[in-house]
């Protein structure tokens, strides 16, 4: 019992101090807020690769392949499932030995194809990171633009944020000046 209490008294004094952190840190920001330079910056890359064009048309490539390759998956399980029973019915008509050595068969050809099809799920997740690799690589000129513009020291990711003011994030800025860059005539 008295384990019990002090464990919910734990609880409650931690809640107590995460409100009064956030209360501490929200009025500590209020003058960051005001500011337009702050030396930290945040951004949300989930966001600068969904919602630019190029990140969007990457995104939609992906996911085109994806698709392609779940259909393949499909059509090949099917073709198993219906040599699996054709060669489920010449199981009463084979002697075993011979029924043995057309299920080992088969049982390598699922191996084989499982192998192979699990190795284009991971060249298209190896596509999709690289791509995103890219896009950001592509994006670091602008976000460097706009580091300077604002004088700022530090670009963090927004989920390794707990609690910010809204004026450092700096996402919204980011894809509009990227998707403008996008759609400029390249020389």
């Amino acid at each position: 019992m008295r384990r019990t209490s002090s464990i919910l008294r734990s609880r409650r004094n931690s809640k107590v101090w995460l409100a009064a952190t956030a209360v501490l840190a929200a009025l500590a920001l209020g003058p960051v807020a005001a500011q337009t330079n702050a030396p930290i910056l945040t951004i949300d890359q989930e966001r600068l690769v969904s919602e630019t064009r190029l990140g969007a048309s990457i995104q939609q490539d992906i996911e085109n392949r994806a698709q392609e390759l779940a259909a393949e998956n499909k059509t090949i399980e099917n073709d198993l499932i219906a040599e699996e029973q054709e060669l489920t019915t010449k199981r009463t008509e084979l002697p075993a030995e011979e029924f043995r050595v057309l299920a080992d068969a088969f049982d390598t050809k699922v191996q084989r194809l499982r192998d192979e099809q699990d190795e284009k799920e991971r060249a298209l997740n190896r596509m999709q990171e690289e791509a995103r690799s890219q896009l950001l690589v592509e994006a670091a000129n602008i976000i460097s633009e706009i580091v300077r513009a604002r004088g700022a020291l530090l670009v963090i990711d927004r989920r390794d944020v707990f609690l910010s003011a809204g004026s450092i994030d700096i996402t919204d800025e980011a894809i509009q000046r990227i998707n403008e860059a996008r759609s400029e005539p390249e020389e």
